[in-house]
């Protein structure tokens, strides 16, 4: 290490150690193919890719990328101009104002990627298209990374379609949940319905630059596609955008791992991929092989009518969204309300309201010990925290800047009041709030305070309110549930008939 550090300095050690996956301090290979890439300009075809056998006869699917770049002011970091940071931290994001590639057209074969793993599934339930590798007790992935590792299997796919929007889409996320799920939607003789949700990221930067990680909340979207994977009839991805946040932003400001990092958050208006409309073959041939129809030279389609799909079963969009969010997330077999509707439900069911209000998104994780994702991957998706919580509360998840501007819109006092009242109480980085149906806060609970005493040794707890229950082995749970009863206990004389 030394002696690398010597002939490559700091900043060269830097860029070394971003290639040397195995941090053997020896190049492989598979481990330059990206600077070898970079520097001739050809990016040989993936093993994966040369398993396919092309058929020339074979259905394509002409697929467009709309894509419009994210609002900078509606980052945290605009409020003061950007002070401090650096104008090259930034320059891939910046510079990122286009789709890498407008217009793509893949084999209709392609998407077999996206057929479920067997044919009697029942609608709903999920399967892994790319399972997640990760995990609370696994960690998580570098950060300091410029170039995706080669794609494999069905990640082939959903690589090639990310690089539409951007040269370094990885697959996986550096942090858990990563992969993709999908459902079905609907039933039918000879189509499949598949509606999916992939967890996945961008390296913006690139050498001499510091890392710079895109992270959008999701990507999801859905495909119709024949049993046999020959024709697609429709196929569309994109990015959420109906809140007022959706993608993470973290970025490096030095040449090592424990370097200082920059996070961040923003909303993205656009992106998205669909396809122009159902695969068509390049040629058609008779009964004795003849060619009735071909592609016109101009690159114009053969003209069909498609016949209407019948659907002999169905679910909603909303339902199937819910059981990818629930895959991914089995913390979310809790329904989580929007802000003002779980004040709503809770006044019409007469519940206390549990509700957790972080700076960050909830779909991606921050680097802070008490985060988000610690909560999620733990206490939230235990069993009897889910019991209590269906049973007793009416819960939600919510975003700092989301109750700031509900404070600060004054044409519903009663929801301005409401955040008010739990803006009081927020501290970094996650604040969990129990409160009555009229938004009076009667118990919180700051998630770093909750992870140091659910660290601490049992007789190390003074307080009562926390004290570990001889009921459940693990302190993280028994502690949220002591909290939660406490909460109850205490709305007692205002719930009353």
């Amino acid at each position: 290490q030394e002696l690398a550090l010597k002939s490559l300095g700091k900043e060269g050690l830097f860029l070394f150690s971003s290639l040397d996956t195995n941090k053997d301090l020896y190049l492989s290979p598979e481990e330059f193919k990206p600077i070898a890439e970079k520097l001739t300009g050809v990016a040989p075809v993936s093993e994966s890719e040369e398993e396919e056998t092309p058929d020339a006869d074979g259905e394509t699917l002409s697929i467009v990328a709309k894509f419009q770049p994210l609002l900078m002011e509606t980052m945290t970091k605009s409020k003061d101009g950007f002070l401090g940071i650096s104008h090259v931290a930034l320059s891939g994001l910046r510079n990122w104002t286009a789709p890498a590639a407008p217009m793509s057209v893949l084999l209709a074969r392609q998407f077999k990627a996206f057929l479920p793993p067997k044919d009697n599934l029942d609608l709903g339930d999920p399967w892994w298209i790319i399972p997640s590798e990760l995990n609370i007790f696994t960690g998580y992935l570098s950060n300091n990374r410029f170039y995706p590792p080669p794609p494999k299997g069905k990640e082939v796919l959903i690589h090639r379609l990310l690089s539409m929007f951007h040269p370094r889409p990885f697959v996986r996320t550096r942090f858990a949940p990563q992969g993709a799920v999908a459902c079905l939607q609907a039933s039918s003789s000879f189509y499949y319905p598949v509606a999916f949700r992939i967890h996945a990221e961008f390296q913006l930067n690139e050498p001499p630059n510091f890392p710079f990680w895109f992270s959008p909340g999701q990507f999801t979207g859905y495909i119709v596609l024949s049993k046999d994977s020959s024709h697609v009839r429709d196929f569309r991805l994109f990015v959420p955008n109906n809140r007022s946040l959706n993608v993470d932003m973290e970025w490096l400001y030095g040449a090592s791992e424990s370097s200082n990092m920059e996070v961040d958050i923003g909303y993205l208006p656009q992106m998205e991929l669909e396809s122009t409309g159902p695969s068509v073959p390049s040629v058609i041939h008779d009964e004795d092989g003849k060619v009735l129809a071909s592609r016109d030279p101009s690159g114009e389609p053969i003209q069909f009518v498609f016949e209407e799909i019948t659907w002999q079963q169905q679910i909603p969009w909303q339902e199937a969204a819910h059981r990818l969010e629930v895959a991914m997330y089995p913390f979310k077999k809790v329904s989580y309300l929007p802000f003002t509707e779980a004040f709503e439900r809770a006044q019409a069911e007469k519940k206390l309201v549990h509700s957790i209000l972080l700076w960050a998104k909830p779909p991606v994780p921050l680097p802070v010990p008490g985060s988000g994702r610690t909560l999620r991957e733990t206490v939230l998706e235990s069993s009897p925290i889910l019991a209590l919580l269906n049973e007793s509360f009416i819960s939600s998840w919510s975003l700092v800047k989301e109750l700031e501007e509900l404070q600060s819109n004054r044409e519903n006092e009663f929801h301005s009041k409401l955040a008010k009242l739990h803006l009081e109480k927020y501290n970094f980085p996650v604040e969990m709030i129990i409160c009555l149906p009229n938004g009076t806060v009667i118990h919180h609970l700051n998630a770093n305070y909750f992870l140091d005493i659910t660290s601490m040794k049992p007789e190390d707890v003074e307080s009562s309110i926390f004290s570990f229950s001889t009921n459940f082995e693990d302190p993280s749970t028994a502690t949220y549930l002591q909290f939660l009863k406490e909460g109850l206990h205490r709305a007692k004389p205002y719930l009353q008939p």
